[in-house]
């Protein structure tokens, strides 16, 4: 790492906070109350970053329509972060896993046991983003900035070709070198000093959940205010399916449920039925014209 140890003294991730230095003597009730205070900043940050978290989800937004792949890279808590954010869009977007992928420092294992030496590994970084291609998007996670696995990934997912986005609690010389938006979630120090699993933690799964639901939705992965690709895998879930078709199309349930079964329970061919008043094959045809959006197919004809 170029400038040797004296980068980490730098990194605002690193510092003291001012309020922390008798932090073992202050109680649980005190802690909670300090910690909870501090959590306040992350919402100030995560405005102040707005314009850096709407640049890169509309570059999330152009690769995904444009078919390529959105690759997440971290390690640690960050590495985390990112497996969860991937995790989490297939069953709430209907999203291909393969569409979105994330890779931890240290492999799978590193998601429930920590492997810290692996962040250290510039160039396992850079074998991980080997596949980036030129219609790729490639996001790292790093709440220092400086983390080398993630470095080496960005770097490495540029030079062939890949857009790069980098998620950061604290911002270093020379990142405009491997990122092309830099979203920079100013938090401050830590309550327990370089725990970037708090505050830092909590900001940056706050502006990922941002980065990919605005993408996403606006790439008609919903309607109005609801998921209209969930994969409704358990009861909760079927539940959800039926009361999203009964409320969009305004429907009693078991109208709603009949409307599904019909629909073999696609959700945004069910309300293009239901509001069309159309049947399966011709809704799937407008939506195939439509190119899947579910607006625009009800636009044709004549329902919003």
């Amino acid at each position: 790492m170029r400038g040797g140890k004296d980068i980490w003294r730098k990194l605002g991730t690193e510092s003291v906070h001012p309020r922390s230095a008798r932090l073992d003597r202050l109680g649980i009730e005190r802690i909670v109350a300090l910690l909870q205070t501090e959590d306040r900043r992350v919402l100030e940050a995560l405005r102040k970053a707005r314009p850096a978290i709407v640049r890169a989800a509309k570059l999330f937004q152009e690769t995904y329509v444009s078919g390529g792949i959105c690759f997440l890279f971290g390690a640690g808590t960050s590495g985390r972060l990112a497996v969860l954010e991937a995790a989490e869009l297939p069953p709430t977007f209907g999203t291909d896993p393969r569409r979105v992928v994330a890779v931890i420092a240290g492999g799978r294992s590193a998601v429930f046991r920590a492997r810290e030496g692996a962040e250290d590994r510039g160039d396992d970084g850079a074998h991980a983003a080997a596949k980036a291609r030129k219609n790729d998007l490639a996001i790292g996670v790093s709440a220092s900035s400086v983390t080398p696995f993630v470095r080496g990934a960005l770097e490495e997912a540029r030079r062939r070709g890949a857009r790069s986005v980098l998620v950061t609690a604290s911002r270093s010389p020379g990142t405009a070198r491997f990122a092309d938006v830099v979203v920079t979630l100013d938090v401050g120090p830590e309550v327990v000093a370089g725990s970037t699993r708090l505050k830092a933690g909590t900001a940056t799964k706050l502006a990922l959940n941002q980065i990919t639901t605005s993408a996403l939705a606006s790439a008609g992965k919903v309607f109005g205010p609801w998921m209209i690709d969930l994969r409704a895998g358990s009861e909760k879930l079927r539940d959800r399916a039926l009361r999203i078709v009964a409320a969009a199309c305004g429907l009693p349930a078991e109208d709603a449920r009949r409307l599904l079964a019909r629909s073999r329970g696609e959700l945004r061919t069910a309300i293009l039925m239901g509001r069309a008043g159309v049947r399966y094959a011709e809704a799937r045809r407008r939506l195939d014209d439509a190119k899947g959006d579910l607006r625009k197919a009800l636009e044709g004809s004549g329902r919003r």
